[in-house]
């Protein structure tokens, strides 16, 4: 069951990043990033849960907040930039 949940991540990941570098906007390839990092948070989870390696799930957490504190920047700056 691990490996095929595993499976279908990398095909999330793959798309997206196929998405990130296509574009065709600023937006959609922030939105694929924000995709591709989530995925890897389900990614370390998943391994952590299945191998039992707990430090694993902090490394998920840290990542899943970096990339929260991205995402409302990112929000942030297309805010401003829509006001001009």
């Amino acid at each position: 069951m691990t490996e095929i949940l595993l499976v279908v991540l990398a095909l999330a990941m793959a798309l997206a990043f196929l998405r990130l570098v296509r574009g065709p906007s600023l937006a959609d390839r922030v939105v694929a990033l924000d995709v591709v990092a989530t995925a890897a948070v389900a990614v370390l989870i998943v391994r952590a849960v299945d191998h039992d390696q707990p430090v694993l799930l902090d490394v998920a957490v840290a990542l899943a907040l970096i990339t929260f504190v991205g995402t409302v920047a990112f929000a942030s700056y297309v805010e401003r930039r829509a006001r001009r």
